[in-house]
């Protein structure tokens, strides 16, 4: 096996976790900084709009490392995507497959169900409910929670912070009853 079939292949949860663990100590050995992406939204808002908003108004060059944290997960993602593709159809167990049958979702070739997320469902009720409203409320929450969930789940959990583990605890019961009482509602649009 080369090393580019090696690394194609999904990594278990006991190599990939410690991966994403160790982010944090290392974050905080070399510079003092924390784990978080949503944070580098204001960033580019406070470097790029220019308007007297108290909100963006601080030293955003002091975090430009961020910036380059999401580049590179952005140009890693790119790389992923286009060597690193899986070209086998993903791995559905057969109960929730045969639930998703029920709501019209079959195609699992692609990394999201095609049914779903494409350009013309977008201009569907369902379609402009899942990515429309829905990124909002991911956006709002997020900021109302005062960062995403890898910052409060990963950074703010190993750092024992009180106010990480409400905020990762409503992430977990938001997505549990998102998707087992109102995505079914939504899917039968």
């Amino acid at each position: 096996m080369s090393f580019l079939d090696w690394i194609r292949q999904p990594w278990p949860w006991y190599v990939a976790g410690p991966l994403i663990g160790l982010t944090v100590p290392v974050l905080l050995i070399i510079g003092n900084k924390t784990f978080g992406v949503s944070s580098s939204l204001r960033h580019i808002c406070a470097a790029c709009i220019p308007a007297n908003i108290p909100f963006f108004k601080y030293d955003w060059k002091k975090e430009i490392w961020n910036l380059f944290f999401v580049a590179g997960i952005v140009v890693g993602a790119f790389i992923a995507f286009n060597l690193l593709n899986n070209p086998d159809t993903v791995q559905v167990h057969p109960n929730l497959a045969k639930e998703m049958q029920g709501y019209g979702v079959t195609d699992y070739r692609g990394l999201v169900p095609s049914e779903l997320f494409n350009w013309s469902s977008l201009f569907t009720v369902k379609g402009f409910i899942l990515m429309v409203v829905g990124g909002l409320l991911v956006g709002f929450g997020t900021r109302y929670a005062g960062g995403c969930t890898s910052g409060h789940a990963i950074m703010g959990l190993s750092s024992l912070q009180f106010p990480s583990l409400v905020a990762t605890l409503s992430f977990m019961a938001g997505g549990f009853i998102v998707a087992n009482l109102i995505l079914p509602i939504i899917l039968k649009l």
